[in-house]
């Protein structure tokens, strides 16, 4: 069993593996938009700040995402 734990945790430190969390990540952001224009359509303040606090942790999320895929990169022999 824990092989394939092993294995899990590997791929999410691969470049596959960030290239899937990246993307299930920003999929995520279309939800936070519709979410946003309804709020704004609603004229819920409440809403749209939870919106906007959920655009920011996404934006974060992509942005460590990016940092971890580039030392991926720099440590790639092959990648200069």
């Amino acid at each position: 069993m824990s092989g394939k734990l092993e294995k899990a945790k590997g791929f999410k430190k691969s470049k596959p593996g960030l290239y899937l969390s990246i993307g299930t990540t920003l999929f995520g952001a279309v939800s936070v938009i519709k979410q946003g224009k309804k709020a704004r359509v609603d004229n819920d303040t409440l809403q749209l700040v939870d919106a906007v606090v959920s655009a920011a942790a996404i934006a974060t999320g992509v942005a460590l995402l990016f940092r971890e895929l580039k030392r991926l990169g720099d440590d790639d022999v092959l990648l200069g």
